[in-house]
């Protein structure tokens, strides 16, 4: 052994032990969920050692130094050599919190207070987009990893390999059931071609319109259905979808801001579209009870494109009960995602997720910060109203629209149906109306027949282009032809 390593460790044996120690109530790079009032009171834990009796202080200080009215203020005394105190921190960060008693200090810091966000779901929220281009990182946005370890937000956000809870595990060359951890989680790391997502964007979004941090808990996880996100499964803890992410949401505080959720293509077959609807306001319902909010905001996607023939019809019968949802149940919005890029047969593209992320941002904003102009002053995106013939014209109008409906070139999507469902070869133009910018005007052949529908992005794999000023997209849907 080198004499210079002996005498480090010589030296290190009689050093003092560290009197007083944080031990509960926060990780160093930790976001809270603030409150209705935008704070949040933290509460921290610890030992002292041959401290009894002694007056306990606590501090809170940002880069300009003491947090102001949260310098050195008493915090009870030590007993037994445990204390406990609280410090309530502003919306903001990053905060260190300092305790002292006699001459002993100690510290924790890269401590924030914002808004925590659930990203829940199947691949397209856990992220399949190609690592190229991603979304940069903001010091503002932070992720509690499927580690469980607190960081800055970076892509990909979800690792499920690596994840704590077993339901993300995946088999190993036995069959059996085997995490990753160390170098082999590393190596695997390492060799990622894809995972991008939505939830980076959006947080990112928000922060650019808000300046509120956002803490980000992924919990998705890829080729997923609702009965395998089931809230009846909750009992099971880490070894189901739900019960993992209560789990986590317990870990980050027990309260978040809200979630996001992009799954249904997993459900859209013959077994499970017609209870499609039903499970999905379940899983509303159990988020809110479980959680402690009854109006939780709850934000999601349409699902979008699928390069593949099969199940068409219930494809589109799953985007329309997500198109529905929003207008029966209180505090959800819609994000579309059928006019959007792909990465492959069925996963959006890194540059469109980071409009998606967007879209879902600006629904956000809009409901939760009305008091911020630029919030308040955006509507939903372009929701189908009425589609009704004056003469061989077909009007349909939208509303929600902000500013006015365009396109990319020559307006696509639009398709005449019989009642049967079948396709009618009756559009021969399609334009914006000069008059109502929330107007598109289809040229028809002639009448459409009784019973038949207008529809919008009908089948798997549609072309589609008319969205808003915003770029808030217009959802697939059907509607009766008046």
């Amino acid at each position: 052994m080198p004499k210079s390593f002996l005498f480090l460790l010589l030296c290190a044996s009689t050093l003092p032990a560290q009197r007083l120690t944080i031990t509960t109530g926060a990780v160093e790079g930790q976001l809270f969920q603030r409150d209705e009032n935008d704070y949040y009171i933290l509460n921290l834990a610890g030992t002292a050692v041959s401290l009894n009796n002694r007056q306990l202080e606590i501090r809170a200080l940002d880069k300009y130094g003491p947090v102001p009215n949260l310098d050195w203020a008493p915090a009870g005394k030590i007993a037994q050599g445990k204390w406990a105190a609280r410090v309530t921190l502003p919306t903001g960060g990053p905060y260190r919190v300092e305790l002292r008693s006699m001459k002993e200090v100690t510290s924790i810091g890269d401590l924030w207070v914002g808004d925590l966000w659930v990203l829940g779901g199947q691949s397209n929220m856990e992220g399949v987009g190609d690592l190229i281009d991603v979304q940069p990182t903001n010091g503002k946005v932070r992720t509690f990893d499927m580690l469980d370890q607190w960081g800055i937000a970076e892509e990909p956000l979800h690792l499920l390999p690596g994840a704590v809870d077993r339901v993300h595990w995946r088999k190993g060359e036995g069959g059996e059931l085997q995490r990753l951890e160390g170098q082999p989680l590393l190596d695997w790391m390492a060799k990622r071609k894809k995972g991008a997502g939505l939830g980076l964007p959006f947080a990112n979004e928000m922060v650019r319109k808000t300046g509120v941090p956002i803490g980000l808990v992924p919990c998705a996880h890829g080729g997923t259905s609702m009965d395998q996100w089931s809230p009846d499964l909750r009992d099971k803890a880490g070894d189901s979808l739900y019960g993992a992410t209560l789990r986590r949401v317990k870990l980050v505080g027990g309260k978040v801001k809200g979630v996001l959720w992009y799954q249904g293509e997993s459900d859209a077959n013959p077994k499970a579209m017609p209870e499609f609807a039903a499970k999905f306001q379940k899983l509303i319902a159990a988020f809110r009870e479980d959680l402690g909010s009854k109006d939780l905001p709850f934000y999601y996607v349409q699902i979008g494109r699928h390069t593949n023939a099969s199940n068409v019809n219930e494809w589109n019968a799953v985007q329309d009960q997500q198109r529905k949802a929003e207008q029966t149940i209180a505090r959800t919005g819609m994000a579309p995602a059928v006019d959007l890029e792909l990465d492959d047969q069925i996963h959006v593209g890194t540059q469109d997720l980071k409009r998606l992320g967007i879209r879902l941002a600006s629904l956000a904003c809009h409901d939760l910060f009305p008091g911020k102009a630029d919030c308040n002053a955006i509507k939903r995106g372009p929701r189908p109203a009425e589609a009704k013939v004056q003469d061989n014209l077909l009007r349909v109008t939208f509303h929600e629209v902000n500013g006015r409906l365009r396109s990319q070139g020559r307006i696509a999507g639009f398709t005449v149906h019989d009642a049967s469902g079948a396709p009618l070869p009756l559009v021969y133009r399609a334009r914006f109306d000069p008059e109502n910018p929330y107007v598109v005007l289809l040229h028809l052949n002639t009448r459409p027949p009784a019973g038949a529908t207008l529809r919008y992005g009908a089948g798997k794999d549609p072309y589609v282009n008319v969205n808003d000023d915003r770029d808030m997209g217009v959802p697939v849907f059907s509607l009766p032809i008046q």
